[in-house]
């Protein structure tokens, strides 16, 4: 049996982070991980160009069952920390929106620089490795397909269950459980939303076509766009609202974010009373949906023909769009996965398991997932490096 004093399950940004500060520290260092490419996750992020972090990643911008419990690993890696390694390595990078940061060229820059500093730490890393089975003793013992391997300290970064096409399973979880640790219920997590019925019809009628919208549920609304698609709905606002919205519940979409859509509507009377409603509305929205809107909420009218109840109704319409969504497209598309190890059987300042000595959970696998737009991966970092630092 090969002995380390730590390894890493999983290969990912959370796990190689650790790995990184653990073998800064000085510690034997070995990263496992079933699939045949390290940070595979990493590479397929932000279109091939990793959406890295974000500028104003802060407590507020992820889920949890504990609010409170991200603060501590945040507040001592922040984002400039990974800015400056990624300056450091000259990583050319670009803000996109809202404090996205983003690869000018590719993802791959972003494991090269990762590789480079596990073997400056002399990190080990053993990939196309499964694990059959974990056992404890005096330490942890991996049981794999490779042969026995032996630690003082398992660090469990081996994800959730987004993106199953990747290998992603719920293996965390059920260490977790075979430890017992307590693991809250999981769901997909930014997620692109399922329709039935008539909302269904009307998204396959405009499939493709996106716009500026403000999406609202479970009492949180973002603006960005929405894409309609031949399922439903997608797009940057609706898989943020996503991760608020609970079965059964509606999607509130407001079409025109910012407007006084009613206002606008009566300006608009004033200024082209002969002009068609969809050519008006054409004014703010693209040209398909205008059209949709004029079939299917109103007949083929001209604005002098609206009276006052009727641009009300609209505005309405507009400003409050109800829809209620039959579900969403699962963990196929997920960007993330949503709840996982309860934090409370954490030290928020370590990661290690209360009741296990020696065994930690970082990144994905803990019930703590961020918004859409660089969150997630701080959030891997900041757990990492917190973790790093005490095994």
């Amino acid at each position: 049996m090969r002995s380390h004093e730590v390894i890493v399950i999983g290969a990912g940004a959370a796990g190689l982070m650790c790995a990184i500060e653990a073998g800064k520290r000085g510690r034997r260092v070995l990263v496992i991980d079933h699939a045949n490419k390290v940070g595979k996750k990493i590479l397929l992020s932000g279109g091939g160009r990793c959406n890295f972090t974000n500028r104003d990643a802060g407590p507020d911008n992820y889920l949890c069952a504990n609010p409170h419990f991200c603060k501590s690993a945040l507040s001592r890696y922040r984002p400039e920390n990974f800015i400056a390694l990624a300056e450091e390595h000259r990583v050319p990078y670009h803000e996109k929106k809202l404090g996205q940061l983003f690869c000018d060229d590719s993802s791959k820059r972003i494991v090269a620089l990762l590789l480079q500093e596990c073997r400056e730490a002399g990190v080990e890393i053993l990939i196309d490795c499964r694990i059959r089975q974990v056992s404890r003793g005096e330490g942890f013992v991996l049981h794999t397909e490779r042969g026995d391997f032996g630690c003082a300290s398992l660090v469990v970064a081996s994800g959730g269950l987004s993106f199953p096409k990747m290998g992603a399973s719920g293996f965390g979880y059920q260490l977790a459980r075979q430890f017992g640790l307590r693991v809250l219920p999981t769901r997909a997590g930014l997620v692109p939303f399922t329709l039935e019925g008539k909302p269904l019809a009307l998204a396959q009628e405009l499939s493709g076509v996106a716009l500026d919208a403000e999406a609202g549920c479970g009492g949180q609304r973002f603006r960005e766009n929405i894409l309609f698609t031949h399922r439903g709905l997608s797009g940057p606002a609706i898989l943020q609202a996503s991760s608020y919205w609970q079965p059964g519940e509606p999607l509130t979409l407001d079409l025109m974010p910012g407007e006084d859509a009613a206002q606008w509507l009566r300006e608009r009377k004033h200024a082209r009373p002969q002009a068609r409603l969809r050519s008006v509305l054409a004014e703010r929205l693209p040209s398909r949906f205008a059209q949709l809107i004029e079939g299917r909420w109103y007949a083929d009218r001209i604005m002098q023909q609206l009276a006052e109840p009727d641009l009300l109704a609209l505005a309405d319409k507009l400003g409050g769009w109800s829809l209620r969504p039959s579900g969403t497209e699962g963990y196929r598309t997920a960007e993330v996965t949503l709840g996982g190890v309860d934090t409370d059987e954490l030290s928020s300042r370590t990661m290690e398991a209360r009741k296990v000595p020696g065994l930690y959970f970082i990144g994905e696998v803990v019930d703590v997932t961020g918004w859409l737009g660089g969150y997630n991966f701080q959030w891997a970092w900041a757990s990492g490096h917190a973790a790093g630092q005490h095994v």
